[in-house]
């Protein structure tokens, strides 16, 4: 019998337990618990260097969040956030470190916009907490046929965030092609989280060129800060300066 392993992320104790305990019980399923990102990641880790991988996720959408509070929301497109700010920050870490390891995402409530973001992130599902446990390992046993679950009544939200996030992603991308060679090389190393001077020093230009470029890039990208000219970046898919790599060439050589 080919065994499923399943890791359950949930920082409410009872829940993480209760969940894991009804798992346990069947017959093809080797179930563990995590109570953090962090202790999740960990999981993964160490039963990577076991040999012993596991095949699925299943993460609370607010883990991390304090009781009450509502989940902050990220821009689509905006990229991952730390992998343990939240459940789906932990998803998008895990694509990253762990692309075999399929992600559902459980949640306490219908929301179409963070279904949309989990779905970006890397996750395979999304189901409500209180589904019923035969739904719940259909689930399971469906994202590993690289199926993806969404509740129907959930369809047409997400459909239409996933459609806004690509037309705000395709005017992002319009506005950056408008950029230089240069600027373009300014605004990657604006997304490293370079300042003007780290800039000046890697692109072999003065300061004050360099503060031009930067003004240059925010004019063009219809932005007033460095901050909001990163996040359209990330939309467009600008990568940061690979500030190990990258070999830059000196000023002169690029208009």
């Amino acid at each position: 019998m080919v065994r499923i392993r399943v890791l359950v992320v949930d920082d409410h104790r009872i829940f993480a337990e209760s969940l894991a305990a009804a798992l346990a019980a069947e017959p093809d399923v080797d179930v563990s618990a995590a109570g953090s990102g962090p202790a999740a990641l960990r999981c993964l880790e160490r039963a990577v260097a076991e040999g012993r991988r596991f095949d699925v996720l299943l993460v609370d959408a607010d883990l991390g969040a304090a009781p009450g509070a509502v989940p902050a929301q990220r821009e689509p497109g905006a990229g991952p956030p730390p992998p343990a700010s939240d459940g789906i920050a932990l998803v998008a870490g895990v694509r990253v470190a762990h692309p075999g390891v399929r992600t559902v995402v459980l949640a306490e409530r219908d929301d179409p916009r963070r279904a949309a973001l989990a779905l970006q992130a890397g996750a395979s599902g999304w189901v409500a907490k209180d589904c019923s446990l035969s739904r719940l390992l259909a689930v399971i046993r469906g994202v590993l046929r690289e199926e993806t679950h969404l509740p129907p009544a959930l369809l047409t939200g997400v459909l239409r965030e996933l459609t806004a996030a690509r037309k705000h992603r395709t005017d992002s991308e319009r506005l950056v092609e408008s950029l230089t060679p240069r600027e373009h090389e300014v605004l990657r190393c604006m997304v490293a989280g370079l300042g003007r001077k780290d800039v000046a020093a890697r692109l072999f230009l003065s300061p004050h060129t360099v503060r031009t470029h930067m003004q240059n890039v925010l004019g063009k990208l219809g932005v007033h800060s460095t901050l909001a000219a990163v996040a359209l970046a990330r939309r467009a898919g600008v990568r940061p300066a690979d500030l190990a790599g990258d070999v830059v060439e000196r000023s002169g050589q690029l208009a």
